[in-house]
């Protein structure tokens, strides 16, 4: 029942915060890596064509192998500490904020970008100018998407392995047959997902209302 869940919750904290800030930690770091690695890539693909012709479907192929069939091989390679599971995080992370920014960019105001070539202007200004903050909406769109992806992510990696964390927690309450703790670990992830789309969404109030002033 609910009130069941909830008291578990609340006699079960003290426990509970010490796995919630581990995911945490690990969803953070593997957020941002991920995030920034898919911002790289996109602007990388945007300023050479040819290499959007060539790489971009390798970035679709890339999303086609399971997460939970990699994990297992991640952690025979790299061990059971934490770089295995951000590397999964990254994997789940880059490919939305990749896509999205590629999208923005692409979608920039032909018209807008002929007068500043005829004003002469170069192809930074043009890019950081006109292109960049025409494609913020789309990049926090597909930020917002990695940031759900990269607790779920989270998750996944500490299932496979690890001694500590909410997919930790879930896994041993799953095992002792707790459903009312297995519901419980279901709810922080569902907060910690909130909590990260909410952060982002701040965030892109504030830098998109800048630009759009400049």
């Amino acid at each position: 029942a609910p009130t069941a869940i909830g008291h578990e919750a609340v006699t079960g904290a003290s426990g509970l915060f010490q796995h919630t800030a581990a995911t945490l930690q690990l969803t953070l770091i593997g957020f941002i890596i991920g995030t920034a690695i898919g911002l790289i890539i996109s602007l990388a693909l945007h300023m050479v064509p040819f290499l959007k012709t060539a790489l971009y479907p390798l970035l679709i192929l890339s999303q086609n192998v399971p997460t939970i069939a990699l994990a297992p091989l991640l952690m025979i390679w790299f061990g059971f500490g934490m770089l295995p599971k951000v590397i999964v995080i990254t994997l789940v992370c880059f490919f939305p904020v990749a896509v999205a920014a590629l999208d923005g960019l692409a979608r920039t105001d032909r018209t807008m970008m002929n007068y500043m070539q005829m004003a002469g202007a170069t192809s930074w200004q043009i890019f950081t100018k006109l292109e960049l903050p025409h494609a913020l909406p789309s990049i926090f769109s597909g930020i917002r998407i990695a940031a759900t992806y990269s607790v779920m992510g989270a998750v996944i990696g500490e299932w496979i392995g690890s001694d500590r964390g909410i997919g930790y927690y879930m896994m041993l309450q799953k095992s002792g047959y707790r459903t009312d703790r297995v519901f419980v670990a279901i709810l922080v992830i569902v907060l910690l997902s909130l909590l990260m789309v909410l952060l982002i969404t701040l965030l892109e109030k504030r830098l998109v209302r800048w630009n759009r002033k400049g």
